[in-house]
């Protein structure tokens, strides 16, 4: 069973979501995204000030399974990425939800945060996948 934090927002492509305040958030990769994955070897992750379109291929996550696209669950442009991964792709594995974070975007409209799921409502999509 994977852990799913509940003070999270999801998308149905298995990234997270938590607002940081004045239209920023912070996104990774969830728990059962990095487990179906396995050892990451690489992160590729957006240029700061790269625009994303909700919903748009923006970072690429390599393991030792296979090369998985990341997808921006808002529209808006990064403002920050996480460079630990750069040396330590790993924390992905390891903390997805902390240390494993992959970036922030500040957004264009931030009623689309309204439109992710919930814990529960990942919950079901996970359970469906299984």
């Amino acid at each position: 069973m994977s852990y799913i934090p509940s003070e999270l927002s999801y998308t149905n492509t298995h990234e997270w979501v938590r607002p940081e305040g004045d239209g920023v958030y912070t996104v990774g990769i969830t728990d059962h995204a990095q487990s179906l994955l396995g050892d990451m070897v690489f992160v590729d992750l957006p240029e700061i000030d790269a625009a994303t379109e909700a919903g748009e291929d923006c970072a690429v996550a390599e393991s030792v399974k296979a090369a998985s696209d990341i997808y921006a669950p808002l529209t808006g442009f990064v403002v920050a990425v996480n460079e630990e991964l750069e040396g330590s792709p790993e924390l992905v594995n390891s903390d997805p939800y902390g240390d494993g974070w992959l970036f922030q975007i500040k957004v264009d409209d931030e009623n689309e945060f309204t439109d992710l799921l919930d814990a529960d409502g990942y919950l079901d999509l996970v359970d469906e996948s299984e």
